[in-house]
């Protein structure tokens, strides 16, 4: 039997043959250190857990939920786009809490979109970027990731080539996996084009708190005139170190806010109150605990530089996100991310999230993530070193 319509449009995950290699591997015995997955390994802050422990054990949040967020929690991210980027959000019409960032994505897609629309993507970018639309019956047309003057003539070109013409543009900066970032003068020519070709624009602000230099990472919404057009997802996952608890926002214009919680009002009755309560005490608590975070992916960030670096694998800088970007080393380049992957895992006990994964685009990269202590990204670069010296 052939598989369903949606089921067909969807590739096998790239990262299940890693996985598998993973998992055959440590069955065996051996020690992987695990670079792919972006999971947070820290763990979240104990006022946050104290919260939902004292929430959980009050009998009347065991009820259903509100899909689009109890008001509490509401007000607390408009609170923290007030305090962050000096963005006035109205708590009952301009957001939206979802299930992570993710589940907004592809419920936006959903709301959103018609089939045979035309979507704007990046390439390589976070596969629900393109997936949510493609299951949603549209149709992904690639942009380039790098925030350059290509990035705007791709989009001149698809306006005037694409047939029909594009419905919505995705940003995502700081970027998973490239780690791109931008300053609010992108954003402004980004909104300005936008407009003039009445393009909705959707952006992922995920990272907007992991960043290494001393200026913030900007909202596209500080841009004037941004939520006629633009809508923003952010999260919990990695501010806060939460990806467990599956807590994100939707915020931005008004009426692809209320097309999204339409959506959501019949999949879904919200998180469970207690952790929306938490989620709440996040926001509004101390910001040291997100500063510790930080400081800590930064020195990870500068270990796994230094000794990659000196094991003969240079990796680039990035100033933002949890991750690096980084080309396969010369001589492996021609089997591409996805086998240069199996072999870390099998021949230098290191697992790395193949390029290939978030995009054609991105099969000369593999993605290494900073989930695991500086003494075991040590001990990768000294495996990854005996491994380069052996092929």
């Amino acid at each position: 039997m052939d598989d369903f319509h949606k089921i067909r449009r969807l590739p096998p995950y790239v990262f299940e043959p890693v996985d598998r290699l993973k998992a055959k591997a440590r069955a065996a015995g051996a020690d992987i250190i695990d670079l792919g997955m972006g999971n947070p390994d820290l763990p979240t802050p104990k006022h946050i857990v104290d919260k939902l422990t004292e929430t959980v054990m009050n009998p009347r949040t065991h009820r259903y939920s509100t899909s689009r967020g109890i008001p509490g929690l509401r007000k607390a991210q408009a609170a923290y786009y007030e305090r962050r980027f000096g963005v006035t959000l109205n708590p009952d019409t301009e957001i939206v809490a979802t299930l992570g960032s993710k589940e907004g994505f592809a419920n936006m897609a959903q709301a959103i979109t018609s089939p045979g629309d035309v979507v704007l993507v990046p390439n390589p970018t976070y596969p629900i970027h393109s997936f949510g639309f493609i299951m949603s019956g549209g149709v992904v047309r690639s942009m380039p990731a790098e925030p350059n003057e290509e990035f705007f003539r791709a989009i001149d070109r698809a306006v005037r080539h694409s047939i029909p013409k594009p419905i919505a543009l995705i940003v995502n900066y700081p970027a998973n996996p490239t780690a791109y970032t931008v300053d609010l003068d992108f954003y402004k020519q980004v909104i300005k084009v936008a407009k003039e070709h009445d393009i909705m624009v959707l952006s992922d602000l995920a990272y907007s708190e992991i960043y290494f230099g001393d200026t913030p990472p900007p909202s596209i919404l500080e841009v004037d005139g941004a939520k006629d057009i633009a809508v923003e997802f952010t999260s919990l996952s990695k501010t806060f170190s939460m990806p467990g608890w599956r807590m994100g926002f939707a915020v931005g214009n008004e009426r692809m806010i209320k097309a999204l919680a339409r959506v959501k009002s019949y999949l879904d009755y919200g998180a469970f109150t207690p952790i929306q309560v938490a989620a709440a005490s996040a926001l509004n608590g101390s910001e040291d605990c997100v500063e510790e975070a930080r400081a800590l992916y930064k020195q990870r960030r500068d270990v796994m530089i230094e000794s990659f670096g000196r094991a003969g694998w240079d990796i680039p800088v990035p100033d933002a996100t949890m991750f690096a970007w980084v080309p396969i080393p010369e001589k492996f380049r021609e089997r591409g991310s996805l086998e240069f992957a199996k072999e870390l895992v099998a021949n230098a006990h290191v697992a790395v999230a193949p390029g290939v994964g978030f995009g054609e685009y991105g099969d000369d990269y593999v993605r290494l993530a900073f989930v695991e202590n500086e003494q075991r990204i040590r001990q990768a670069a000294r495996n990854i070193r005996r491994f380069l010296a052996s092929d």
